[in-house]
């Protein structure tokens, strides 16, 4: 796996430009990161409780993906299985770590942990299963480790 540096956030209105970017299609292409991700999936979860995360999130990335000119297919744009495991591990770190903090230092706290890695699915399924077409058009579960230790 490559060495990324974090790019972490500067206060909260840059995290919720990016999830408020994302819903309305308009967040420009190259600052939708592994980073803005993160930012988006953890502003909806703590600050849209109207948007069900696990079950929206799938049309709202792909509607965006489209929006921007990117392409849904078998081999790229939205990612089922790879979104459910952020989705767990946003809500794990958002247990862990409260939600008293200010937005943007819960983000940079998840992108500084574990649960924020790049490579996080990988602990959890092997390249071949994660990277299948199956586990892109849905979820499916893992053949490394239990979910429940995210």
């Amino acid at each position: 796996m490559s060495e990324y540096s974090i790019r972490l956030f500067e206060d909260d209105a840059a995290v919720i430009a990016i999830g408020e970017g994302l819903l309305a299609r308009s967040l420009p292409r190259a600052d939708w990161t592994h980073e803005a991700h993160l930012a988006a999936c953890t502003w909806l979860v703590r600050n849209r409780p109207d948007i069900a995360i696990a079950r929206a999130l799938p049309a709202i990335i792909s509607a965006y993906n489209e929006a921007v000119g990117g392409v849904n297919d078998d081999t790229q744009g939205y990612h089922e299985t790879i979104t459910q495991v952020y989705i767990a591990g946003v809500k794990a770190h958002l247990a862990e770590v409260g939600m008293q903090l200010p937005l943007h230092e819960a983000v940079n706290a998840l992108l500084l942990s574990h649960r924020g890695r790049r490579d996080l699915p990988l602990q959890f399924y092997s390249k071949e299963r994660l990277f299948s077409v199956n586990a892109r058009r849905g979820f499916i579960e893992p053949d490394r480790a239990s979910l429940d230790l995210i």
